[in-house]
């Protein structure tokens, strides 16, 4: 396959995966969008595009309510070279990792976007809510178990009919016509439609005979997995949090940490994302070129 070439851009496509998913494990960033899976599956409603520049794999994103952006350059080098190519391109890098402004960003204005920090855990306590300060999620836990039969089912090629079933109940339940509800109902469907292909990993809680809640994610770096998609059912208090715990305790048991990506600045999604007492933040940063 030929590669693009800068200033060409190619849309981003499944038979792109070996080229940009080497890039992307090479570089092991933490932070949740250098995974091959999250781009893809979010690829329609970002119109995503890739090129490679002076050895580094750029990509750039034009969705709906914003305006266009680009990753860090990732790869190659003189990657400031490469970040001030990209600005001719789009108007500002967005969710650029802290490292990378550390290194590179001393020619750019650099500006923290709290709403885009990645949540980072320690796998340990995900898997074994140890401790006072997890009292309340064992709590739910234990109210769940005294009331549910349950088990967790792996999300593989068998059950992936289910998984299909419990999301479009759960997005119809939601009655949200956004253009983002739209484009995470669409990253989603790539998700479940591709998931042996972009190799994801996933889990279900099937309760009283029913699948109620699914994880999905891939790993991100050697040490580290991130969580792209869960889906809860509404019907039972305490299955989010043994959701999670079994998703870590099964699929993600061989990583050391687990990325629960950012809250998006949504009061609630803070809170609980807070709530689990997180290991460390990944900050991002919007950069642009100085006035």
């Amino acid at each position: 396959m030929s590669l693009p070439a800068f200033p060409e851009f190619k849309p981003l496509a499944l038979e792109d995966r070996s080229v940009v998913q080497g890039f992307f494990e090479r570089a092991a960033v933490e932070a949740c969008e250098y995974s091959f899976g999250n781009n893809f599956i979010w690829r329609h409603f970002e119109k995503t595009r890739w090129t490679i520049l002076d050895g580094n794999l750029c990509l750039v994103f034009d969705c709906p309510g914003r305006p266009p952006y680009a990753l860090a350059p990732v790869g190659g080098t003189d990657a400031a070279g490469a970040v001030r190519a990209l600005l001719d391109v789009v108007p500002r890098l967005a969710r650029v990792p802290a490292a990378f402004v550390q290194e590179h960003g001393a020619d750019f204005l650099c500006r923290p976007e709290r709403d885009e920090f990645d949540y980072v855990y320690a796998a340990a306590d995900l898997a074994d809510l140890a401790g006072k300060k997890y009292d309340g999620k064992r709590n739910r836990i234990r109210k769940f178990e005294r009331e549910h039969q349950w088990r967790y089912v792996p999300l593989d090629n068998g059950h992936l009919d289910a998984g299909r079933r419990l999301f479009e109940e759960w997005f119809a339940e939601r009655d949200d016509h956004s253009d983002m509800a739209q484009g995470q109902k669409t990253a989603i469907s790539e998700a479940l439609a591709h998931f042996r292909e972009l190799g994801l990993l996933g889990g279900a809680i099937e309760v009283d005979g029913r699948f109620a809640a699914l994880s999905i994610g891939e790993p991100l770096t050697r040490d580290t997995a991130v969580i792209h998609i869960e889906i809860v059912s509404p019907c039972c208090e305490g299955l989010a949090q043994i959701m999670n715990r079994e998703f870590v305790r099964h699929a993600l048991k061989d990583f050391a940490f687990i990325n629960r990506e950012q809250d998006l600045g949504l009061p609630g999604l803070r809170r609980a994302k807070l709530s689990y007492h997180p290991h460390h933040l990944v900050e991002k940063f919007r950069l642009e070129r100085r006035p």
